[in-house]
C-alpha cells in the first residue's frame, strides 16, 4: 500500500495549528476560572492571544499580553512571567492605581476607588488555592473590587437644598453592612447613571438576515441539547439579558417548540427524503432493542438509513415499553423498510443491521427476501464477548468471587472501612468505598470491571490495611478478615486481577475504535482475527490456558458470524493482496474451506436466478486474475487522520466506486452483487442519544402530541449531528473532561504548549 506523501506536510501543519488552538483554549479556560476567583491572581492582567503565520494565516504560536502595558511574552510559563514582569516592577503600570484599576476594575465601578493594598487583599481573597481560610466567603455577584469605602471624587449626591452629601474633602465612610453592602452600592451607582442618562445605549445593530440566521443556529443548538437544556431556558432572565446584549430579540419557549420547530423539521425531512431518493439502495440500522434499563422499563430504538456513499440519515425513534418480542420487532423493521421505500420496490433495501434479534426477526426477514443481508451489530457482539469471558473463563470467575468478598468486607465492616480509609487518605489523597455489584452477575458486566479498577487503585492501601494492628485485632471477632488478608497478601490474586483488567481493556479499546470508525461488513473477519491474536498474546503474558480462552472466543465468533463477512472480505478491493507476480488477488488463503463455500452460496443467492452461474464464473476469474495493480493501489491509499494521528483509508468510497466503474464491464453480474454488499455497515450505532435525551423522550411517549414534538426534535437533532459526522456522546465527553481534574487539564495544556 502507498501513502499519499503530498498530504503529509499539510497534515503536519494542521496538527500544529490544532495544538496551538488547543493550548490557547486551555489558557483561556484557566484565565476565565481565575477571573471568577478559582485560580491565580495574575490572570487578571495576562491575556492569551493567538499569533498567526504570515504565510498561511493559520495560528502558529500563543502569546501572553499584559493588559496594563500591552507587552507580549511567551506563554510557556505564565507564573514566571507574572513574577518577572508584575511582581519585580518591570511593568510600569502595575503598581499605580490607575493602571491596576484599568485591568482589574469594572467599567461601572465609579463608586469604588482602587487602592493597591486593598487590591492585594482582593487577590488573596479570590485565590482559594492560596488562602483556604477565606475560601468559604460568599462571592459577590457584581464584578467590583472588594473595598469597604466610597470614592467621593467620582460620585456625589446632592440633597434637596443643593448640599453635597459626600464631598471630595470629606472622609469616606465605612460601609456599615460590610462586604455584603458592595452589591447594593453598585446597584445604587447603576441607578444614578440611568437617571443621568435615561437613554440606554443600543446594542449592536444587526440586519434581519443576521438575526434570523443567529436565531436559527441558536434553535438548532436547543434541539440538539434537548433533555440537557430545557426549552424554558429561553425565558430565563439571564438568557434574555444575553440576547439583548448581543442585539437579538427575545423569543419564547412556545415559539421554539411550535412554529420554529415545525419549520426546521420540514426542512430537515425534505433534505433527508431527497438523499434517500437519490440512492439506488440502502441499509436500515436499528439500535436500542438491547435495553440496558430494567426489563419492564422503556427503551428508545432509533432507526437510521445507511446510504451507499457512507452517509447515515436518521429516520425515526420508537419507544418500547418492556422487552420487545421478536415478532413485534420483525413487523416494525418491515414497516420501516416499506416507509423508507415509499411505495417503491422493497428490494432497494440491501439489508438490516440490528443490536438484537439476529437468530429470529433478522433471519426470518432474510429468508423471506433473498436480496437482503441482515447482520448483528458487532459493537454488541464484543460487549457480549466480555460478558462471556466473565461468565465462562475460570480465571475471571475466581477473580470476581475474591474481589466481591474483599469489596463487601471493607465496605460493610465499619472498623475495616476506617482502617482502609486511613491508608487511602495517606496513599491516594482521598477516601472512597469500593464499588461492589450485587450478585448474580448477569447482563451488563461493566460494574464488575469497575470493581476491578477500584481494587487495583487501592492495592497499596489494602495491603497496608491488613498489616495494621487494629485489623489483626478485628480478625479475632470477624473470622472472614483473616481469610481475606491472605488473599490480599497473595501476589497471585493481584496478578489474576491485573489479567482480568487487561483483558477487559483489550476488548474495550476495540469497541471504542469501532464506535469512532463504524466498520463495514468486509472488516469483520480481520477485526475478529486481530482480537483473537491479542487474546493469544494475553494468554501467554498471564499464563492463562489458551484452550479455555479459545473456547469462549470461538463460541462468540460462531454465534455472530455471517457468510456476508467472508464474501465482502473477498470482494472488497481494500483487502486484495499482492502476490509474487505483482497481481492483486483476493485473500482466499485467510478463509477456511467452509467460509469459501459461504462466499459461493451467498453470491448465488444475491444474484438473480438468470445470472447466478455467470456471477460464479466471474468470481472464479476474480480469484485468479484479481484487479489492475494501479487501481488496487489507488483504493488502498492511506493518509494521516489529523483527529487521531492514525493512518486511515484516504477514500473509503473507492472500494464501491471501482466496482461501479472500471470493473463493471469485466465483471457485470458480480459487480451488481459487490456494490450492494461491501457498503453494508457492521454496527447499528449511528446517532447516539445521551442519557438525558433518552429520559426526556421517555417522558413524552404517553402523550401523542408531546411524542410528536419529541419525534420532530429528535429528527432535527439526529440529522444535524449525523450530517457533520458527529457520533460522540456529550456526557461521555464531559466525563472524560472532568475525570482528569482541573490541575491535570492545566498541566496538559502546558505540556502541549511546550511542543509548539
Amino acid at each position: 500500500m502507498e501513502t499519499n506523501s503530498a498530504s503529509v506536510p499539510a497534515a503536519a501543519e494542521d496538527l500544529k495549528a490544532k495544538a496551538v488552538n488547543k493550548r490557547y483554549e486551555g489558557l483561556v479556560m484557566v484565565r476565565t476560572k481565575a477571573i471568577k476567583g478559582k485560580g491565580a491572581w495574575y490572570w487578571a492582567h495576562l491575556e492569551p492571544i493567538l499569533v498567526p503565520s504570515s504565510d498561511s494565516g493559520e495560528p502558529k504560536a500563543v502569546k501572553l499580553r499584559c493588559s496594563l502595558c500591552d507587552a507580549r511574552f511567551s506563554a510557556s510559563n505564565p507564573s514566571r512571567t507574572a513574577s518577572e514582569h508584575l511582581k519585580r516592577g518591570t511593568c510600569p503600570n502595575f503598581a499605580s492605581p490607575s493602571g491596576a484599576g484599568a485591568a482589574g476594575g469594572s467599567g461601572g465601578g465609579g463608586l469604588l476607588p482602587h487602592n493597591h493594598n486593598q487590591h492585594s487583599k482582593a487577590i488573596s481573597f479570590n485565590n482559594r488555592k492560596r488562602s483556604s481560610s477565606l475560601a468559604a466567603t460568599p462571592v459577590i455577584s457584581y464584578q467590583i473590587a472588594p473595598l469597604a469605602i466610597v470614592d467621593p471624587s467620582r460620585f456625589s449626591l446632592a440633597g434637596a437644598g443643593g448640599d453635597v452629601i459626600y464631598s471630595s474633602s470629606s472622609t469616606p465612610p465605612l460601609l456599615s453592612g460590610g462586604r455584603e453592602d458592595l452589591g447594593a452600592l453598585a446597584m445604587l451607582e447603576d441607578s444614578v447613571k440611568k437617571l443621568k442618562s435615561p437613554k440606554v445605549s443600543p446594542g449592536p445593530a444587526l440586519s434581519k438576515t443576521q438575526i434570523d440566521s443567529a436565531l436559527s443556529l441558536l434553535s438548532d443548538w436547543f434541539y440538539e441539547s434537548s433533555g440537557t437544556v430545557s426549552f424554558s431556558s429561553v425565558e430565563h432572565p439571564k438568557f434574555r439579558a444575553f440576547l439583548q446584549k448581543v442585539g437579538l430579540p427575545p423569543f419564547s419557549r412556545r415559539e421554539l417548540a411550535g412554529a420554529r420547530l415545525d419549520s426546521r423539521y420540514e426542512e430537515a425531512r425534505s433534505d433527508a427524503d431527497a438523499r434517500i431518493r437519490d440512492a439506488l439502495f440502502f441499509q436500515v440500522a436499528a439500535d436500542g432493542w438491547k435495553n440496558r434499563s430494567p426489563p419492564d422499563g422503556e427503551s428508545v430504538v432509533s432507526f437510521t438509513v445507511n446510504l451507499p456513499n457512507g452517509t447515515p440519515v436518521f429516520r425515526r425513534a420508537l419507544v418500547t415499553n418492556g422487552r420487545a418480542p421478536s415478532k413485534y420487532a420483525e413487523e416494525v423493521l418491515w414497516d420501516t423498510i416499506s416507509d423508507v421505500c415509499g411505495g417503491a420496490a422493497t428490494s432497494r433495501c440491501a439489508g438490516i443491521v440490528s443490536d438484537r434479534f439476529k437468530s429470529s426477526a433478522l433471519r426470518n426477514l432474510e429468508n423471506q427476501n433473498h436480496w437482503m443481508i441482515n447482520l448483528s451489530c458487532q459493537l454488541q457482539a464484543f460487549r457480549s464477548l466480555i460478558k462471556n469471558f466473565a461468565r465462562d473463563l475460570l480465571l475471571l470467575r475466581n477473580v470476581t468471587a475474591n474481589s466481591s468478598r474483599i469489596a463487601a468486607f471493607f465496605n460493610n465492616i465499619s472498623p475495616a472501612r476506617s482502617i482502609l480509609h486511613k491508608y487511602q487518605a495517606h496513599e491516594l489523597g482521598r477516601t472512597c468505598l469500593l464499588r461492589c455489584p450485587a450478585p448474580p452477575f448477569v447482563g451488563d458486566v461493566s460494574p464488575l470491571f469497575a470493581m476491578f479498577d477500584d481494587l487495583l487503585a487501592s492495592a497499596r492501601p489494602l495491603q497496608l490495611a491488613v498489616h495494621d494492628e487494629a485489623y489483626n485485632l478485628l480478625c479475632h471477632d470477624v473470622p472472614d478478615g483473616r481469610d481475606l488478608s491472605q488473599i490480599i497478601l497473595n501476589n497471585g490474586f493481584w496478578s489474576d486481577l491485573e489479567a482480568a483488567h487487561s483483558l477487559h481493556k483489550i476488548i474495550a479499546a476495540v469497541i471504542q475504535e469501532m464506535e469512532a470508525t463504524r466498520p463495514l461488513v468486509g472488516q469483520c473477519l480481520p477485526l475478529w482475527e486481530e482480537v483473537k491474536s491479542k487474546i493469544k498474546q494475553w494468554c501467554v503474558k498471564y499464563r492463562v490456558d489458551e484452550s479455555d480462552a479459545d473456547k469462549v472466543f470461538d463460541e462468540s465468533f460462531k454465534k455472530n458470524y455471517h457468510p456476508a463477512w467472508a464474501a465482502a472480505f473477498i470482494l472488497d478491493p481494500l483487502y486484495l493482496t499482492k502476490d509474487t507476480s505483482g497481481r492483486y488477488l483476493p485473500p482466499y488463503k485467510r478463509l477456511t474451506p467452509e467460509q469459501e463455500k459461504d462466499v459461493d452460496r451467498l453470491i448465488t443467492r444475491l444474484a438473480s436466478r438468470d445470472e447466478a452461474h455467470i456471477a460464479l464464473n466471474e468470481l472464479m476469474k476474480w480469484r485468479s486474475e484479481g484487479m489492475d495493480p494501479l487501481y488496487a493501489q489507488a483504493v488502498q491509499v492511506r493518509q494521516l487522520d489529523p483527529a487521531t494521528g492514525k493512518m486511515r483509508i484516504a477514500n473509503p468510497q473507492s472500494s464501491r466506486l471501482v466496482w461501479e466503474t472500471c470493473l463493471s464491464e469485466e465483471y457485470r453480474s458480480l459487480a451488481r452483487v459487490a456494490v450492494r454488499l461491501i457498503f453494508l455497515h457492521a454496527t447499528a450505532g449511528g446517532f447516539r442519544c445521551n442519557f438525558s435525551l433518552l429520559q426526556w423522550v421517555r417522558r413524552q411517549w404517553r402523550s401523542p402530541a408531546a411524542m410528536d414534538r419529541a419525534q420532530k426534535v429528535m429528527f432535527v437533532a439526529a440529522n444535524s449531528r449525523l450530517e457533520r459526522r458527529d457520533f460522540s456522546n456529550e456526557e461521555e465527553k464531559d466525563a472524560e473532561l472532568f475525570a482528569n481534574g482541573e490541575d491535570d487539564a492545566i498541566n496538559e495544556t502546558f505540556m502541549d504548549g511546550s511542543s509548539v
